[in-house]
């Protein structure tokens, strides 16, 4: 069991790698995982990524955004300085809100294959108007499945404090 989490802590390239560069356009293939320690037990793993940015595709003018992400991990699990980097990428990418956050949930599934997962992007207004865009997914034929549309169609009933703006 020791060899095989060695091996599987090996793998990752970023994390306390000092010469560090970052992407200078969007780039999924810096996205790291590793194995889960607790795949026998659900549990959320989020982040709170409070310094998102990316372009508007049309006006190339800079949107800002507080990025979340909750996940119920199955075999693997995103590594958080990849994670960083990979978000950082979107900084001169061109796409709508809405695209954004679809991009992330859709790249961290093909990289981890969660059980269920959730991206909320709550960008700063521009132009008087702020949009939040929310999806999720829930692994099929599992009661994941069926907690994302639970999720999907309860969410934001009773909206938090906006404290990003």
């Amino acid at each position: 069991m020791a060899n095989q989490q060695e091996r599987d802590l090996t793998s990752l390239t970023l994390l306390g790698n000092q010469g560090t560069t970052y992407p200078q356009t969007y780039d999924p293939s810096v996205l790291e995982s590793f194995d889960n320690k607790h795949p026998y037990r659900d549990y959320f793993v989020k982040f709170n990524c409070p310094e998102f940015t990316s372009l508007c595709p049309i006006t190339g003018q800079p949107d800002f955004a507080t990025i979340y992400i909750s996940y119920i991990p199955d075999i693997k699990m995103v590594e958080s300085k990849a994670l960083k980097l990979y978000l950082f990428s979107f900084r001169n990418h061109g796409d709508f809100h809405e695209d954004c956050v679809n991009i992330i949930m859709n790249d961290l599934i093909k990289l981890m294959d969660p059980r269920y997962i959730e991206v909320w992007g709550k960008f700063t207004p521009r132009g008087g108007i702020s949009i939040d865009p929310y999806c999720n997914y829930g692994k099929p034929g599992t009661k994941y499945e069926e907690m994302a549309m639970h999720r999907l169609m309860n969410h934001d009933m009773y909206p938090e404090k906006v404290d990003n703006r």
